[in-house]
């Protein structure tokens, strides 16, 4: 059973729309965004070595219909990531215990909030 429907006018408008949103490159956003996330994450690093703090990046994975951001960070002392282990705290080998430090969220909000303000935007305005 077909189905069919009718609208009186014209639905160039939206097919314009959706002809600039095509062309839309969403890929120098995401790629700008993604260094200033990897940099704002190494500046709000503590420092004692600075090896945590010079080895953030990032890595961006695209499929047809999504754009996904990995901030990444190589340094990883006896098998364990020490970003992590400077976020969320950690034993020490004599028995200790060393409080994390919610470093990542307070710097990530205002680069999460960016993105999306700056991609809507984009797409808005196409």
């Amino acid at each position: 059973m077909p189905i069919s429907f009718s609208s009186p006018g014209s639905f160039d408008k939206t097919e314009k729309f959706l002809q600039k949103t095509l062309k839309l490159d969403i890929d120098k956003i995401v790629k700008s965004q993604a260094a200033r996330g990897a940099a704002a994450l190494s500046a709000a690093t503590p420092r004692e070595s600075g090896r945590a703090s010079l080895s953030w990046d990032y890595e961006i994975k695209k499929t047809s219909s999504s754009v996904a951001i990995y901030w990444t960070n190589t340094d990883v002392e006896n098998g364990y990531p020490v970003a992590v282990m400077i976020q969320h705290g950690h034993g020490t080998g004599t028995g200790g215990y060393v409080a994390g430090i919610d470093y990542i969220n307070p710097v990530m909000r205002p680069v999460f909030e960016d993105i999306a303000q700056t991609v809507w935007k984009a797409v808005t305005s196409a």
